[in-house]
This record gives structure tokens, C-alpha cells and sequence, in this order.
């Protein structure tokens, strides 16, 4: 069977909650090997966490506050991240970054709280899922202070820092977190017929640079566009990218499940 992995899954959102164990059962029939749930605040980090631990070895966990979570961004809450992060499962801090669209969370306090995960990243060497929105430019100045002080110290993660989430910025952006060793989340937007753009980037982008993901329940690709994104869709989004790059969907997951292997420290047998 092609393994596939979905390397961003909100499996624990409540939209899930009637029908989660089917959800799963056509995931695995699917072919995915491995799902990647991250949290994006204290509480769906500990039901990410809890979600990995009734799945080990094909659900892990990522947490993290999202920019658009920070209301409550106070003191005491690193410790607590500190704490979810060490829990068995937990392979990456995420998702987290910036989010300059929505602004439910003021911009200077969003750049101190990614400031804050990474550093506690780079405390615990996980790997970061990032989310960005209207925000390249800040995101990817932080980013680069952060890289550049992983590379001086020698630092494990400045060859595996993490993801760029479902991309949809420019080549540029593209092209600078390659530079630092960022791999590129596809999600399903890159199947649909509009995104020219998105597809232009993805086919100028190496495989060995990308991960496949759905960020269900959202973001669903063609031809299911308007229902509900789950994990058993994975292979539109792999199907679309093979396209691009002229080769087969089972090298394009077999490249990705590598890709995920390696930037998220698992061992291939692990999933």
C-alpha cells in the first residue's frame, strides 16, 4: 500500500465528534500511515495529546498557542506548553506563527508569543508547525534571527525546524524557508482549478521540500470542495502534486513520508 501521511489534522475539532472512529477507519483504508494532530490552545493541545495516546505510533501530537488564541497569552502559560510538550506523542510545537488577516490578537503581542515558542522549540528540539497569514514579511524576518542563532550554536533543529503550514504565500517566501531548511505543506487548495499561482509554485519546488497535509476539517480539495476535509483525502492532494512534477502519486508519498520521517524525528517503522 503507498503510505501516505497527513501531517496536519484538526482530528480532535468537534466536527469530528459523531463520526471520528469512521473518520479514522477510511484514513487507514486510504492508505495514510501516520496523522499529525496539532493543538492550538491549552485545550485541544491535551486532546491532541490524549487523541495520540489512543493511537500510538499513527496519530502524534503537536502543541502550541495559535496567533489567533493569544487573548489569554499570560506568564504562566509557556510552563504549562513546557509541560504538554513533554508528553509521550507530542513530536513538534505547533501550531503556531502569525496572523496579520483576522487580528484577533494584537500584532506585537503575536510576534511575543512566536518569539516564545520558538525559543521554547529550540529548548526542547521540536520541530515548528507554522501558521501564517498576511504575514510573511515579520514571520519570515523572526524566523531568520531564530535559524541564524540555531545554525551558530550548532543547533540540531537548524537542519529540521519544521513546516510552513499550508502554504499560500509567495515563490519568495517559498523560496526563503527553503533557504532555512523549512519544509512546504500542501493542503488541498493546490487542487483547485483557480489556484494557477499555488500550482506554479508547488511544481518549482523540489518533492524532497514538501509534505502532504489537509488541515481538515478544513480546506478540503476537489472534487469535495464545500463538504467536510478529513485525512482519507490525502491522495487528491498527492494525485495533484504528481501531476505538477510529471511522476507518480507513490513516489510523491513516498518522498513526503520521508520528508515527515526526517523533520519530525521518526523512525520509518514508527507509523
Amino acid at each position: 500500500m503507498i503510505p501516505y501521511t497527513d501531517t496536519h489534522c484538526h482530528l480532535n475539532f468537534d466536527r469530528f465528534d459523531k463520526d471520528r472512529t469512521q473518520v479514522l477507519q477510511r484514513a487507514w483504508k486510504a492508505g495514510i500511515v501516520w496523522i499529525l494532530n496539532p493543538g492550538i490552545d491549552l485545550h485541544t493541545n491535551q486532546a491532541a495529546i490524549e487523541l495520540s495516546g489512543a493511537h500510538p505510533g499513527r496519530i502524534s501530537a503537536a502543541v502550541g498557542i495559535h496567533p489567533n488564541f493569544g487573548q489569554p497569552w499570560r506568564a504562566d502559560i509557556l510552563p504549562i506548553l513546557r509541560e504538554q510538550a513533554g508528553e509521550k506523542g507530542v513530536v513538534a510545537i505547533g501550531e503556531i506563527g502569525l496572523d496579520y488577516y483576522r487580528q484577533h490578537t494584537p500584532f506585537e503581542q503575536q510576534r511575543q508569543m512566536f518569539t516564545a515558542q520558538l525559543g521554547l522549540a529550540e529548548e526542547l528540539a521540536l520541530p515548528v508547525i507554522l501558521h501564517n497569514r498576511d504575514a510573511s514579511e515579520d514571520l519570515v524576518s523572526i524566523l531568520r534571527d531564530w535559524h541564524r542563532s540555531l545554525r551558530q550554536k550548532n543547533h540540531p533543529l537548524a537542519d529540521r525546524p519544521g513546516v510552513f503550514h499550508s502554504f499560500s504565500s509567495d515563490h519568495q517566501t517559498a523560496l526563503a524557508a527553503l533557504e532555512m531548511n523549512f519544509l512546504i505543506g500542501v493542503s488541498g487548495p493546490v487542487t483547485f482549478t483557480n489556484a494557477a499561482e499555488q500550482k506554479a509554485i508547488i511544481r518549482n519546488l523540489p518533492l524532497e521540500s514538501l509534505l502532504l497535509e489537509t488541515d481538515a476539517p478544513f480546506l478540503t480539495p476537489h472534487p469535495h470542495r464545500g463538504k467536510r476535509n478529513e485525512p482519507a483525502f490525502i491522495p487528491l492532494i498527492a494525485e495533484e502534486i504528481a501531476r505538477l512534477h510529471n511522476t507518480s502519486p507513490k513516489e510523491v508519498a513516498e518522498i513526503t513520508y520521508a520528508n515527515a520521517c526526517r523533520v519530525f524525528n521518526l523512525a520509518p517503522t514508527a507509523a
